[in-house]
């Protein structure tokens, strides 16, 4: 801010008219003014007064300046202060003194910090001598503004000593000056960075270093850093723009001078000179042109254009056509079939009427995605083999895909097989997509076929594929396969997931794979993965099923040190561990002491002792345990089942027997192979061996196989014709 900008041409003539009548040398001291009759003595020395303490008189002063503010600003605020009574102005006055504020805001502040100073060196003045001084040196201030030496003088590096001020007093002016300009600068840009503050784009960063986890005192600092290199940028550009306007103004007014030149030298010439008809001489051959070195009239480069407007057309699509008319009742038809219905003659309709390109079969298939799903997934694959529709091994890759997430396995392999016939090979993509797929539904041999297609092509698996494929090892129940590709990950850098370490640790404990269970807690907690509920849970299983329930309880005793409580399902597996060994005084006194500290069995846990007591033959033990089904509101699990009908077959009691058997056949379909067999084991020990063929008839309906000692059990019973016993 300097003061050519701060004294505008309306506020110096107004104080030109304001102070047109004035004789005095400081036409800025009001008319009539008391005279100041408190001696003065000071360093400061103002003009028409001598060393001695004569008192300071202003007589003949004019009317207040017209732009001196009624408010008087400070450091902390700002105040109002009524120096004088202002005389009743036009309204052209109050106009001008409008349009003057940044003026009015200089003085303001100039003169509440020269109040102070003054006062400071006069301390036994009075309010109205204050005054009287104050008017002398706004006066003083105010004329050399308009004669525009104030300006330079503040732009000196001291101050330049003036006639009518003594040298200290000048010097005050100087500072004070200075200081002002300094004080409203800083308030205009501090003004100008608010607006920043809030503009949308350094809103728009907040809002994403939001989103991305900053906040408290770095995000205000990267705010106020943003607003400020917005400030910057914008100021860089308003200087170009300012420097822009200046160099058209001075290029028109030379523009101007030299169209005077030129008009008056023609005026001269006119009498003497008839004028010259100027003509463009005539073209021979063709036009030759140059861009930047380029000769362009070469007819090559006309082929250049030809190729730049087609990969244009490539990589800007087209818009699809306008449908109108009886084809957009046959598009409504379309998006409106049914999924038993046959799309095919529908979709000849509609080529034939629109004639479609690329573009337009996709906006049909997108719509058919989103408004349905059902009938888009037949529509795609009749397009495949639409000539109109560029098929590409894109195409088929998304289809495959889209197949593949919505667990169709056959109709995927159906389009890979279109694909192969059509002479397209699986690239890595496809590859990839085949990789998830078959991983997904559990298909090892498939799965490994894609993988290794993919590393064939020289393609290094990612996070994801290696992901897919560990879990295709972990569904065929091939664990350690499943960890050779984790610690090939590991030797590549990779950090393998959460969940990838808790699948391969929960199918080795399933297996009863310590080792495998053990290597995999621990690589867990090298990569930083801590011990959890369901890890130490999955270490219990595993030692319980290898038939160790001490290591079981050590690790289940260090889940609580680790400050994990026990679980239902957790304390469960502890209790399956101690029935592999037959300890029940240990499993009983295990159940106190977690009773104590607030545990309450569930479920699972009721589940595993029903088992037990089944298989020890507590028949009314085991049934007292029912009841607490009943009080959790739950049905007990068709294992509960299985353990009732075992018990009942080896009691004697066939009646109860044959009701848990008719239980166990209406949910059939839960059964698995290991269920199935201890059923007809079960029936075959109680001597029911027409239950237990009955059963094993079931079993291989379910498309499972006996296992051989199971075999040789029903073959031997059949054989010996082993009679019922007598049933209680």
């Amino acid at each position: 801010m300097s003061l050519r900008h701060l004294v505008s041409r309306k506020t110096i003539n107004n104080l030109s008219r304001t102070n047109g009548k004035s004789s005095s040398m400081y036409p800025y001291i009001y008319r009539n003014a008391t005279t100041i009759t408190a001696p003065i003595s000071s360093p400061f020395h103002f003009p028409n007064s001598d060393r001695s303490s004569k008192p300071l008189q202003n007589p003949n002063c004019l009317k207040p300046i017209s732009c001196f503010s009624t408010y008087i600003h400070s450091a902390d605020g700002t105040k109002t202060s009524s120096l004088v009574q202002y005389p009743k102005l036009d309204s052209k006055d109050f106009e001008d003194e409008e349009e003057d504020e940044t003026m009015n805001e200089f003085l303001s502040r100039f003169v509440w910090i020269m109040r102070g100073k003054l006062s400071e060196v006069y301390p036994n003045c009075d309010k109205e001598t204050i005054e009287a001084m104050l008017l002398v040196v706004v006066g003083k201030v105010v004329s050399e503004m308009e004669k525009g030496a104030l300006e330079h003088m503040l732009g000196a590096a001291v101050a330049t000593p003036s006639q009518d001020f003594s040298e200290d007093l000048w010097k005050t002016v100087w500072d004070v000056s200075n200081m002002v300009l300094d004080d409203m600068r800083k308030e205009k840009k501090k003004e100008k960075m608010k607006g920043f503050l809030q503009s949308e784009e350094v809103k728009e960063m907040c809002r994403f270093a939001g989103e991305v986890g900053i906040r408290g005192d770095m995000l205000r600092e990267f705010r106020f850093k943003w607003a400020s290199e917005k400030m910057e940028e914008t100021e860089f550009y308003e200087s170009l723009e300012r420097m822009r306007e200046e160099a058209r103004a001075q290029e028109e007014e030379e523009k101007s001078e030299g169209k005077q030149a030129e008009t008056m030298s023609d005026e001269a010439v006119m009498g003497e000179e008839k004028p010259k008809v100027v003509t463009l001489p005539k073209r021979r051959g063709k036009i030759r042109y140059k861009i930047y070195g380029l000769d362009l009239s070469d007819p090559k480069w006309a082929e250049v254009a030809d190729k730049v407007h087609e990969r244009g057309e490539f990589l800007w699509p087209q818009e699809p056509k306008p449908i109108s008319g009886k084809c957009k009742l046959v598009t409504e038809r379309i998006l409106s079939l049914n999924e038993e219905e046959d799309p095919s003659p529908i979709l000849a309709e509609w080529v034939e009427l629109l004639q479609p390109s690329r573009i337009d079969w996709i906006t049909l298939l997108d719509r058919l995605k989103e408004k349905n799903s059902s009938v888009y997934f037949k529509v795609a694959e009749l397009v495949l083999g639409e000539e109109s529709f560029q098929t590409n091994i894109r195409d088929y890759s998304k289809l495959i895909d889209a197949h593949a997430k919505e667990n169709r396995l056959d109709d995927a392999e159906r389009i890979l097989k279109k694909m192969n016939e059509n002479g397209i090979v699986p690239d890595i993509l496809t590859a990839t997509v085949l990789v998830h797929m078959y991983g997904k539904a559990g298909n090892l041999e498939r799965a490994k076929e894609a993988f290794e297609s993919l590393r064939s092509q020289g393609f290094k698996p990612d996070m994801k594929v290696y992901n897919s494929m560990i879990v295709a090892y972990v569904n065929a129940g091939q664990p350690k396969l499943g960890e050779s590709l984790m610690r090939e990950m590991e030797a590549r850098d990779m950090k393998p997931t959460q969940e990838i370490y808790m699948a391969l640790l929960r199918s080795f404990a399933q297996r009863g794979d310590v080792g495998g269970a053990g290597r995999i807690a621990n690589t867990m907690q090298f990569a930083g993965f801590q011990p959890s509920l369901e890890s130490c849970t999955l270490l219990v299983e595993a030692y319980g099923q290898a038939n160790d329930p001490d290591q079981a309880r050590s690790n289940f005793d260090y889940m609580i040190k680790v400050g994990h409580k026990p679980d239902d399902r957790c304390t469960a597996s502890m209790i399956a561990a101690y029935e592999k060994k037959n300890l029940l005084d240990k499993a009983l006194n295990l159940l106190l002491q977690l009773e104590k500290d607030g545990f309450e069995p569930g479920v699972a846990t009721y589940t595993v002792l029903v088992d037990w007591l089944g298989k020890l033959q507590l028949v009314d033990e085991a049934e007292q345990l029912l009841g607490k089904f009943a009080e959790l509101g739950e049905a007990p699990s068709l294992k509960v089942h299985i353990s009732l009908c075992n018990m009942y077959l080896k009691a004697g009691l066939e009646k109860k027997a044959l009701q848990a058997l008719g239980a166990l056949e209406a949910k059939k379909e839960q059964l698995g192979p290991d269920d199935f067999e201890r059923i007809i084991n079960g029936l075959l020990a109680g001597g029911l061996v027409q239950d237990a063929r009955r059963v094993n008839g079931l079993m291989e309906a379910r498309g499972f196989t006996a296992s051989e000692p199971l075999k040789m059990a029903l073959m031997t019973s059949l054989a010996v014709g082993l009679r019922r016993p007598t049933m209680r």
